[in-house]
This record gives C-alpha cells, structure tokens and sequence, in this order.
C-alpha cells in the first residue's frame, strides 16, 4: 500500500500560507500590492485591532468581472505571468498566484469587486466560496478579512502584541507610500487615522507626512545614473538621523526591498557624518532593466539579487557623497515657533539661499493644496574657503561647502568656544573640532609612501605576551610603512628607534601602543580600515578635551585650521563641531524682530 498521499487543497492552502502569511502584516502587504498593480490612485487600509480581528483594503483600480474574482483565489492563478519567459520581466509587485488563495486558507474573506460593467461579492470560509451575489457597480476592489488565523491557532498564538503588530503595518504602508507618492494612502486603525498622504505624486510631501517638518526641510535630492542604473529620490542631512535601519527605504522599479549590501554602502558614504548605530533617513528608487535582477528568491518578495552590482554601489556612493561635499552642513540652532500647518510647509517651500538669510517678512498663509515643493539644492558659495598654511602643507582642492571665517569672542566651560562673523554667531566643540582637524591629518599621512621620519635619541621598548608577539611579527612590516622603526630586541620584546614626525611630542609611546594594539586585533586585516581605524583613535587621544584650557589665540588657530577641513562640520565620529545662530534668530530670542 503506497504511504505518500497527495495532500488535500484546503491542507496546501494552509501549508503555503505558513510562507507567505505570518502575520497581519503580510495581509495588508499582499492585498496592497494587488491594489497597486491593478492601477490604484487611492488605496485605504482600515484596521481593527492591528488587523487581527479585520483587515479592509479599499481601492480604485481597475477592478474584476465575475470569472476572474473566482479565478483570484486559487493556487498559482495570476493575471500577471503568462509564460516562463515573464519571470525575466516582471514589472508588477505581486506574481505568483499564492497570497489571495492563502490568505482565505487561514481567515474569513469577503470580495466586493467590479470592473465598471458587473460587480461581483463573494465571501469565502476556509478557502471555499460560501456566499456569492452581484454587487455595486462603483469601480474597484475592496477585500476584507476577518478573524486571521481563526482555524491556525498555533500561528494565532505566536504573533507579537498589538502594538508590534500595528507597527509592522504602519512601518510597511509609509514606505509603500514612499514608493508611490502619486497614491492616496489612508491608514486606519480602530477608527484611529494613523496615515493620510496627498497622493500629488510630490514625494517630499509624503516625506514631510511622515518624518515631520525638520527631516523634510533638510532633505538632498538623489538624482543620477549610470549606463545600468538610474537612482533618483532624497537623502537626509547628518543631522537628521534614526536610531533604526528602517529609516532607509530601498525601491527597486518601486518595489520596496531590504538589501543589506546597499545598507553598507549608504552608511560606509555617511562616514564620519553621522553618529555609529545611527541611520540617515533615504528614500531612493533604483530604475534597472528587471533582466538584471531576480526578485524570486524569497516567498515575501523583499530580498533581490543584483547583476552589475558593484556598478550600483559605485553611483550610489558617489552620489551621496557629491551631496554632502557640496552642502554646507552646519546644524542651525532653530528657535522659530509655528502656530499652523500652513506656516510649517510653507518653511519647506521656501529654500534659503543661504544658511544665515534673515527672513524680514511675514509668513503668508496658504492653504495645504496650493503649496507647491520645489526643493532645490543649496549651492555652495564661490567664495575662497581660509587656508591656514601650517595645516597642510600641499593645499588640497576644498570641495565642500566653504564655512566663512570666523572670530572667536570667548569659551564656555572651557568646552565650547563663542564665535562670531558677520552672519551670526557660532559654537564650536572644541574637543570635537580638534578630532576633525587631527583625524584629517594623520589620515593623509598614514596614507603616504614614504613617511618623514624623527630618530629617538633614547629607543623605546615594548613587551607583550607570547600570543601577542607572534601576531605582531607578522605585521612589523605594516608598523615600518607608516614610518615606525622597529625590530625585536629579546623575547617578546619590541624596540622602536625612530617614528613619524607627526607624532605630538611627549605623546610617542601612546601613540605607538594605539597603533600596536589596532594591529592586534584578531579579526581579518584590511589595511583601508587599519588605517581608518588609526586616524580615528588617534586623533581621539591626542586632540584637546572637554575642560582643557586653550588661549584666545589657540582659539583663532583652530578655527582657521578647522575651515580648513575637507569636512569641517563632524568630528571622526559623527557628532557635530559647530552649531549656528543666525542674526534672525539672536534678534527673534530677543524679541528684536517680530514677524
């Protein structure tokens, strides 16, 4: 008697939608992808209970007659694939035929549907059609499941909380809606609207729905492409960061994807512009011939492979950072009060031409629907950035945004230095602002071939332990390109008879066990990120600290020497070096200006 039975369609059904339904999520997910590829100007999601109790997804597409509505739900049936050939083109979010078939596997279904000539309602239990009559004629498809997992308890069981799984959705339907900011996308949860967005096609408005004023106002536009790939959308500035990676959102021809490959390159980009475990808020669509990639990969569609791929990272690394080179990105210490909406968007419309332009008129009020966002790039000045000569002695090309000269006036808590220009007023880390300069430094001379070198008059001697030693001798070779002379002298001793001249005098033996201990590490050596890894924490244990008292003209020094920078506005690790006060705003604390 044969053992293997063929599996009953209701047991299947039930089988596949442990792929492609986990959770609630997963519904709104597959439901708003048929709303989408079916042509959708307005799609609304209405939620009871995070959509555990119900899910309704709403649109105006182009809707189905009578066969197809009983077609959508069984296995592999789908408008979208006609032969094999199709999964070398695919343009459309959904295309395997699984999820509606899946979905009424494990919940109560009702489908409201019409195509402008006959509408059709079914409600389904089980996967089987128990009810069927004709309905209203309004073009459009509206779905609505109930009691998800009703008949799978076990899945019921496991789904997170309430408040993770209203999460999930929420966080979902924002991206989506950064994907097509020319759909209307309603969110609701418990009668509760959670999402509303234009659906202009302005994707900075969706932006501003819904990261808020200050992240849209301090939005770059990504704009460029390559003979393979064209990726347009907005990247944050550094001071607009999240503490989480869902702050980036990857569209591939509009599909929304999770690439962790990509995700390095945007924050190996970001380098020293923004804090470690924090993210910059990207929205970026990737426009790509769908024959060079494969999005079958996994059930839910959000993982992809890439041909070309190191043409990819290439342009999108160089377009982020011609952004951030180019603009200036001194964090303006805002002091303005909105009373309305209105004067909120109209802040994002208005782009000043310059960091410090004063604002002497009043904001107009203007309705929502008018304003238009038309948010251009500020261009950096053409104005000759400060080049103090004892920084750098080869007097490298500026390609940022120059920062004007500044006066120093004073220090507070002998941390922060007051400064002044024409523009406005300044404070500036000192701590901070001396890592930048530093870093800068020993970065360009680490990355130099033959290295000026000091001989010590007295030899400095270093011991390690066994495990030690043996890892360091296989690397002296790396100490001596950077300008250490070194040799063993004993066991487990090493002996250093002269060093680079840029080592801060009195500061040699520290400097040294940095570098040695850096060598040390266990995991494979990369010489780019040895030397990254050097200039960072020496230019941490050498700069001026926190408390260190420093002359008025120690102050000028280092300002002048800071405008110098390749990047002047972030120390090594991200935080920032100087904060701005405009004239408006000092005149504006004081009640000075009125608007």
């Amino acid at each position: 008697m044969p053992q293997i039975k063929v599996m009953d369609t209701l047991l299947a059904n039930k089988i596949a939608a442990g792929e492609v339904v986990e959770r609630s999520m997963n519904v709104v997910k597959e439901l708003v992808e048929n709303s989408i590829d079916a042509g959708s100007s307005r799609i609304e999601i209405k939620l009871l209970d995070a959509g555990v109790k119900k899910i309704e997804v709403r649109d105006d597409g182009k809707g189905m007659d009578k066969s197809d509505a009983h077609l959508a739900f069984l296995r592999h049936a789908t408008s979208k694939l006609k032969n094999v050939d199709d999964l070398f083109n695919i343009m459309t979010l959904g295309f395997r035929g699984e999820a509606l078939p899946s979905i009424a596997s494990v919940s109560k279904v009702t489908l409201q549907t019409s195509d402008g000539k006959e509408g059709t309602f079914l409600k389904l239990v089980d996967g089987e059609i128990v009810e069927e009559t004709s309905s209203s004629l309004v073009k459009g498809t509206t779905i609505t499941v109930e009691n998800l997992f009703y008949n799978t308890p076990v899945r019921l069981k496991y789904m997170k909380n309430l408040y993770t799984e209203l999460a999930l959705i929420t966080d979902y339907v924002d991206k989506m809606a950064l994907s097509y900011p020319a759909i209307q996308f309603v969110l609701e949860n418990n009668d509760k609207t959670l999402l509303n967005t234009a659906g202009d096609g302005n994707l900075l408005k969706v932006i501003y729905e819904i990261y808020g004023v200050e992240a849209a106002k301090k939005m770059l536009p990504l704009d460029g492409e390559n003979s393979d790939y064209k990726i347009t959308g907005y990247m944050s500035y550094p001071e607009i960061v999240k503490s989480s990676k869902n702050a980036i959102t990857t569209l591939v021809n509009g599909r929304v994807i999770k690439n962790n490959a990509l995700n390095r390159v945007i924050l190996d980009a970001y380098h020293t512009y923004i804090p470690k475990d924090k993210y910059p808020i990207i929205v970026m669509n990737i426009e790509v011939d769908p024959i060079l990639i494969d999005i079958n990969i996994h059930p839910t569609k959000m993982d992809i492979k890439f041909s070309k791929f190191d043409t990819l990272t290439e342009l999108l690394s160089r377009l982020i950072q011609e952004n951030l080179k180019k603009t200036l990105l001194i964090p303006h210490a805002s002091v303005r009060n909105y009373e309305n909406i209105e004067e909120v968007l109209n802040k994002i419309v208005e782009q000043p031409k310059s960091i410090f332009e004063e604002e002497e008129e009043a904001v107009p009020k203007t309705n929502k629907e008018e304003i238009k966002f038309d948010f251009e790039v500020q261009e950096p000045s053409q104005e000759e950035p400060y080049q103090n000569a004892l920084i750098d002695e080869e007097k490298e090309e500026q390609s940022h945004a120059p920062i004007k000269k500044m006066y120093p006036v004073g220090i507070v808590h002998t941390t922060y230095i007051v400064a002044q220009n024409e523009d406005g007023m300044y404070i500036i880390d000192q701590h901070a602002a001396a890592e930048r300069i530093n870093y800068e430094k020993y970065l360009r001379e680490l990355s130099k071939e033959n290295t000026k070198t000091t001989p010590l008059l007295v030899p400095l001697s270093f011991e390690f332990s066994n495990e030690e030693f043996l890892l360091l001798k296989e690397k002296l070779d790396i100490l001596r390109a950077i300008g250490i002379d070194c040799e063993e002298f004993g066991h487990n001793t090493l002996v250093v008879r002269s060093h680079p001249t840029w080592f801060y005098e009195g500061k040699e033996k520290e400097s040294i066990e940095k570098i040695v201990s850096l060598l040390l590490n266990k995991n494979e050596f990369d010489k780019a990120k040895f030397v990254e890894k050097t200039a960072i924490t020496l230019a941490c244990r050498m700069s001026i600290k926190a408390n260190d008292y420093i002359s008025l003209e120690d102050m000028k020094y280092l300002l002048d020497t800071l405008t110098a920078c390749k990047n002047p506005f972030t120390c090594p690790h991200g935080r920032p070096t100087i904060i701005a006060y405009s004239n408006y705003d000092l005149e504006k604390m004081f009640k000075r200006s009125q608007e």
